[in-house]
């Protein structure tokens, strides 16, 4: 049974928050990132029991040891899980695609979720949560006295439509989501403000991801905001989004080693902005499975690649619009997760000095826009994790070689090629240094009709191809035909934004 308790990466004292005040808070008030007080350790008989189960069934037993019994009963946990999954199109929930056997490539298919995004494995559930949640607390309630949640997130791209198909309709929930103006795909921008739920409110914010981003952490700096509103976050920021998550890392490896056989090295490799996705990847390794490495791969906004590389984490200038906008961030936030772990595992060994160095670093990064970390920490970072940088160029490249080499005519979104050429980059030097038997899992983050501008512009010259046959789901086609709901923000100002929230929920009754 779990005893989990929850603390912030940048408290200096003791902690010990519960499962529940750490979904519905989301950010820690200190500006830190909940993590759990340990993470849970799994038996090699545990993982030969773990590799028969289907996905939901997986996705129960893993959860169970990150939340108390006592806070959400077997039964209950079980129904979330269902709830959250049964939205799936696919009955394997996050399929593993044979795209390149004879290099040992696979293709984790993520998009099979209501948005086609990877962002509905975690957001399915984190919706069915918050509900679950406020039910409980407002049992017996009426009027005014009922505790409400005001969820506000930043998007550049999928969370934001994940967020709002996970939380449409939901009693007691408002959601918010910021995203940068003429920075998302039109079919991105439109499965968010097509939503016309009372309680679902786009803002289209002029500036940058990281602007909109800069603004949710404010907004959750803001004490009196937040006791008036008692707001929420859906980014990856909350917990709740990486627990989901780790499931499909134990699943699609089990698929794998059960093909390839047990003792076939297993590697990962992660399009990765935020650092939320492949995050998950680190706390299934550090539970026992028996990943070999866990591959990081960017775009051209490359802060997690130098720092790997240099131990150096610096903003390095303005943020590139790249053909994988969602990868198009300065700062990855849920970096300071890691961070925090590697700080306290191999330099401090106390959680309250942990917390110490890390409100340092940041603060220095706030202040001179970089930090750099002792040689201990950065020769951690690499025992886990590689990294790739891969730019527009190797994108187009990727998404054209596949589709012309592949007899099915696959064809990757953006992110999901930015990981396939780490991935070759990886099998190329295997292959230099004469090592055999490892197999790479790629993970695919998104559907190619989302980033119709990136796809066409590397299939549109071959014989043949067409967009809407091949490509577009007839669901989201039907997008450029509905009524659209968009507020518009015309700066990137926290004063704005507070002052739109504040309107659009008394518009709500709230």
């Amino acid at each position: 049974m779990s005893s989990q308790t929850y603390r912030s990466t940048r408290a200096t004292g003791e902690q010990a928050f519960s499962f529940e005040e750490t979904v519905l808070k989301g950010l820690a008030s200190d500006g830190g990132l909940f993590v759990p007080s340990a993470i849970p350790q799994v038996d090699a008989s545990t993982i030969e029991k773990w590799s028969t189960l289907s996905f939901q069934e997986l996705a129960f037993e893993i959860m169970r040891l990150y939340i108390k019994e006592s806070e959400i009963p077997d039964e209950d946990l079980k129904k979330l899980v269902h709830n959250s999954y049964s939205t799936f199109r696919h009955e394997e929930i996050t399929p593993l695609n044979p795209i390149d056997e004879a290099n040992g490539l696979y293709l984790l298919e993520l998009f099979h979720g209501p948005t086609y995004a990877f962002k509905d494995v975690a957001l399915q559930f984190v919706g069915n949560l918050f509900e679950y949640f406020l039910q409980r607390k407002n049992a017996g309630k009426t009027g005014a006295d009922r505790d409400v949640l005001t969820v506000v997130g930043a998007t550049s791209g999928d969370t934001g439509s994940a967020a709002i198909y996970g939380l449409r309709g939901k009693k007691d929930v408002s959601v918010f989501i910021l995203y940068p103006t003429g920075r998302i795909s039109p079919i991105q921008e439109a499965q968010m403000t097509s939503v016309l739920d009372s309680n679902v409110h786009t803002l289209s914010v002029k500036g940058t991801f990281d602007d909109c981003q800069d603004i949710v952490k404010q907004i959750f700096g803001d004490v009196e905001f937040n006791k008036s509103h008692h707001v929420g976050a859906v980014n990856s920021i909350n917990w709740a989004r990486i627990l989901a998550q780790q499931t499909y890392y134990f699943y699609s490896y089990f698929q794998l080693a059960k093909k390839v056989g047990s003792d076939k090295k297993i590697r990962f490799v992660v399009p990765s902005g935020n650092f939320g996705d492949i995050l998950a990847g680190y706390y299934a390794k550090e539970m026992g499975l028996p990943a070999d490495r866990l591959i990081i791969a960017t775009n051209e906004n490359d802060i997690l690649d130098r720092f790997l590389k240099s131990s150096k984490y610096e903003k390095g200038g303005d943020v590139k619009a790249t053909l994988s906008p969602a990868m198009d961030i300065l700062i990855s936030s849920n970096f300071e997760r890691l961070l925090w772990y590697l700080v306290r595992n191999n330099v401090t060994k106390s959680d309250e000095k942990a917390g110490e160095t890390i409100n340092n670093w940041f603060a220095e990064l706030k202040q001179t826009g970089s930090f750099t970390v002792p040689q201990e920490v950065i020769a951690a970072a690499r025992k886990d994790f590689d990294s790739e940088r891969v730019d527009n160029q190797e994108t187009i490249k990727a998404i054209k070689d596949l589709y012309t080499s592949n007899t099915t005519k696959y064809v990757l979104d953006p992110h999901s090629a930015v990981g396939v050429t780490a991935s070759y980059r990886h099998i190329a030097q295997d292959k230099a240094d004469n090592v055999a038997g490892v197999n790479y899992i790629s993970l695919s983050t998104a559907h190619p009709a989302k980033f119709a501008d990136a796809v066409n512009q590397a299939l549109s010259s071959i014989e043949g191809y067409s967009f809407d046959k091949e490509v577009l789901p007839e669901e989201l086609r039907q997008l450029s035909s509905k009524e659209l709901k968009i507020k518009l923000i015309e700066k990137a100002d926290v004063e704005l934004v507070k002052s739109a929230i504040i309107e659009e929920l008394q518009k709500e009754g709230k």
